[in-house]
């Protein structure tokens, strides 16, 4: 995991093992905080994450390194980078939702990308999970608020924070999965990627805000 972080991140450990993830997000009624609610636009979203630690001022930062996010929306995918923090490359979604059973399939318009995950609502996560119980699942995707995007300009990197009103997870008894991401073997070569669990919120409330740009110098790149 750590040949595919840029500096300054590096992949934060959890009993062992480094944690890579696809986060799928319908975002509903998304506008300004100054607008009215008829304003908001929805829309389908993947955003590829690693979790990472990083250090700032002399102190240890936790959050998210998102390489890649895709987007159903031609607003965001035109925004995204300019007005609004981080890249989004335009992707068609197909999702189907029955009772407790959820399916999202994701083809990026260029080609590159490719997620499907599919699955049932459960009442644990997997006993062969890193994370101990579901509370230490939540928990640390929990502090994994705090995200800096690939912004396509070395060194430099957008930041977003997630703020939840309230924050619930439950998990999925996953049927299938499939990311051609963490499935590229020139990235990471076959057997050092295995899939944990998947968690599922629903109905959360929420705002993003813009953080400051993280950037690093060209020394610490080289």
């Amino acid at each position: 995991m750590a040949a595919v972080l840029p500096p300054p991140f590096r992949p934060q450990i959890i009993n062992g093992f480094a944690i890579g993830g696809i986060c799928l997000i319908r975002l509903k009624q998304v506008r300004p905080k100054f607008l009215p609610w008829a304003w908001g636009i929805s829309s389908e979203n993947a955003a590829h994450r690693i979790a990472v630690e990083w250090e700032a001022e002399g102190e240890k930062m936790h959050g998210v390194y998102i390489p890649r996010r895709d987007t159903d929306s031609r607003l965001n995918a035109l925004a995204g980078g300019r007005i609004f923090p981080g890249i989004h490359h335009h992707a068609r979604f197909t999702v189907v939702e029955t009772n407790a059973h959820y399916s999202v399939q994701m083809q990026s318009d260029d080609g590159t990308t490719t997620v499907h995950v599919s699955g049932r609502v459960a009442s644990t996560i997997p006993p062969a999970s890193v994370f101990d119980s579901l509370h230490a699942a939540s928990e640390f995707f929990a502090q994994g608020s705090l995200g800096y995007s690939h912004t396509g300009i070395n060194g430099k990197f957008d930041g977003l924070e997630l703020h939840c009103q309230n924050w619930h997870v439950e998990p999925l008894d996953v049927d299938a999965i499939q990311s051609s991401f963490f499935e590229d073997a020139t990235r990471f070569p076959a057997g050092t990627v295995e899939f944990d669990c998947a968690l599922l919120m629903r109905n959360i409330v929420h705002e993003w805000h813009g953080r400051p740009d993280l950037c690093c110098s060209t020394e610490i790149e080289a």
